[in-house]
This record gives structure tokens, C-alpha cells and sequence, in this order.
């Protein structure tokens, strides 16, 4: 199999249709009687997965390019318009096909995780702030790596090291991490419940007794770096890498699919926009490896088009 963006949109299409088909809790709910969608679900979720690779963060723009370069993938294509509806309408397929795509690459069950949360900024203005439509969603929170304040949201990953999302959440800054990393894992018992032994990287904000004694009832190890005057703890030799790892992971994220560009400005919007960014990145660590790529994460072969 070729790493090129024609072959991944076809074996991403046919993954995904195979999928909807499969599972029908996948399938969006339509009227029998009514007019069928030119546009099938597989498609949609392809042609979204596309934007996000080839870097569109206009949707206006992002169609005008798939009719003039992309007509032969996708004989139909709807207006803005009716794209922004469509999608909007498939945070779940989406939210779905991210595990679905991930469960079905080697690195889901690598035994060690990456888990960290990242700012996803959605507005820079005091006016902003107050008349947003996400007001009461997002917040004012600190980023340590730039060392400043934001307003907006957290994304919350687990990832593995080859950066394969695991889990994820959007919530807003002021939750503290390992309120959200609990969740996490409560509302999907499967993820720990089937893995004894998992090892859980963190950094120094996933400090907390509860949090641990939580992980070690799972079965898993939490390996963070000592907080100051605390002993020497456990797995130091596996520090070192972590901040390369999460940084690594982020700058994917941010720096090639512009998760900081997302561009959303209703709670759906912002959310539908994130989960775009995260498909794209499990299709094509997914393709990836049906490629023998050496890299899992590298978006090189998709970025031009």
C-alpha cells in the first residue's frame, strides 16, 4: 500500500463504510421515506479527515479546492453550508470512528501511555470572552510552556508514544487534570479493566495519592517525575523522553493539523473541529502502518494534494 493522499482517502472510505455498515449504532438515523444524501456518511467523514491533512481551516475554502482537485474522490460535493450542518450532525460517528480506526492499529495495545492536556485557545479579547456562545464552556486558564494565560479550553489526551489517541476530553481549564484523566477512565472501563500493567506517563500535574491509588486498583502504574522534597520515586529512567513525547504529540496537533486554528465558535463547532483534528491523526498513523511506514506519525505524504 502507497502513503499518498488518493490511497489513504480510498482505503480510509472503504474502512469507514465497512464500519458504518457493520455496526449499525454507527449509522446515523434517516427517514425511510425521504431523499437520499448525495454525500454518503463515509464520505463526509473522509472529506473531513482530508481538510484537517491538507491543512483547511476555511471550510469555504477547503471546498473549493476538493472541486477542483478532489472531483474525481468525491462526485458530490455540498455547499458550505450544508457541510457545516453535516458535520455538526457527526461528532458521534466521528467520536466513534477515532477508536474504531485506533483499535485496529498494533500501537492500541502498547503497554505504555502518554497522558497530558494541551490549551486550545478560543479567543484572545475581554469582549470576546464575555459574548462568546462558548462562555460558561470555556475559561480563563494558565499555559505553563508558553507561561501565559488563555481563555478557552483544555484538550485532554492519553495517547501512546507513537502518538495513537486513546482517549480524550475537552473541558475547561480550571478542572484540574486528574479529575479529567479519571473520568477518563471511568467512563471507559475497558480501557484499564483489559490491560493489567499498563504503564501511564504524566507530568508533575498528575501528582496526587488519590489519583494513584485509583490507577493502582486498575492494575496500573503511574511513573511521574518527585515533586519537590518528595523521595525519589520509580521509573525515573523514563522521564527523561516524556516531555519530547507529549511536546512531540502537541506540536502533530497544532503546529501540522492547526488544532490553535480550529476556528469554532459555538461548544459543537469547537468540538466538531477537535475531533476532525484527531481522526486525521489516528487515519493516518492507521495508514501508516498498513504503509510500513517508519515513522506512525509522520503527515508528510498527506500535507499537499
Amino acid at each position: 500500500m502507497d502513503a499518498d493522499l488518493d490511497t489513504l482517502a480510498t482505503a480510509l472510505y472503504v474502512r469507514i463504510d465497512d464500519a458504518l455498515k457493520n455496526d449499525p449504532g454507527l449509522a446515523r438515523w434517516r427517514p425511510e421515506v425521504g431523499i437520499d444524501t448525495k454525500l454518503s456518511d463515509a464520505e463526509l467523514c473522509t472529506l473531513a479527515v482530508l481538510q484537517s491533512l491538507l491543512g483547511f481551516v476555511s471550510q469555504a475554502r477547503w471546498l473549493r479546492h476538493a472541486r477542483r482537485h478532489l472531483a474525481h474522490l468525491f462526485p458530490y460535493l455540498p455547499g458550505q453550508s450544508g457541510y457545516n450542518k453535516r458535520l455538526r450532525a457527526a461528532v458521534t460517528q466521528l467520536n466513534a470512528l477515532i477508536r474504531v480506526l485506533a483499535a485496529d492499529t498494533s500501537a492500541f495495545f502498547d503497554d505504555v501511555w502518554v497522558i497530558d492536556s494541551t490549551p486550545v485557545e478560543c479567543g484572545r479579547s475581554r469582549p470576546t470572552a464575555k459574548r462568546s456562545n462558548l462562555a460558561g464552556f470555556a475559561g480563563y486558564g494558565y499555559c505553563a510552556s508558553h507561561s501565559r494565560y488563555f481563555w478557552g479550553l483544555r484538550l485532554h489526551l492519553v495517547a501512546t508514544p507513537a502518538g495513537l489517541p486513546i482517549a480524550f476530553a475537552l473541558a475547561n481549564p480550571k478542572i484540574d487534570e486528574r479529575e479529567v484523566a479519571r473520568d477518563l477512565f471511568e467512563i471507559d472501563h475497558a480501557l484499564l479493566g483489559s490491560r493489567p500493567g499498563q504503564v501511564v506517563l504524566a507530568d508533575k500535574g498528575y501528582a496526587s495519592a488519590e489519583f494513584e491509588t485509583f490507577l493502582n486498583g486498575h492494575a496500573a502504574t503511574l511513573i511521574r517525575p518527585a515533586r519537590k522534597g518528595e523521595r525519589p520515586r520509580p521509573g525515573a529512567r523514563f522521564l527523561k523522553p516524556l516531555r519530547q513525547l507529549i511536546e512531540s504529540v502537541n506540536d502533530t496537533l497544532k503546529g501540522q493539523l492547526d488544532l490553535e486554528r480550529h476556528g469554532g465558535r459555538t461548544h459543537q463547532g469547537v468540538v466538531v473541529r477537535v475531533l476532525q483534528r484527531l481522526l486525521a491523526l489516528t487515519a493516518a498513523i492507521w495508514h501508516n502502518e498498513r504503509a510500513n511506514q517508519p515513522v506512525l506519525r509522520s503527515l508528510i505524504a498527506y500535507d499537499h494534494g
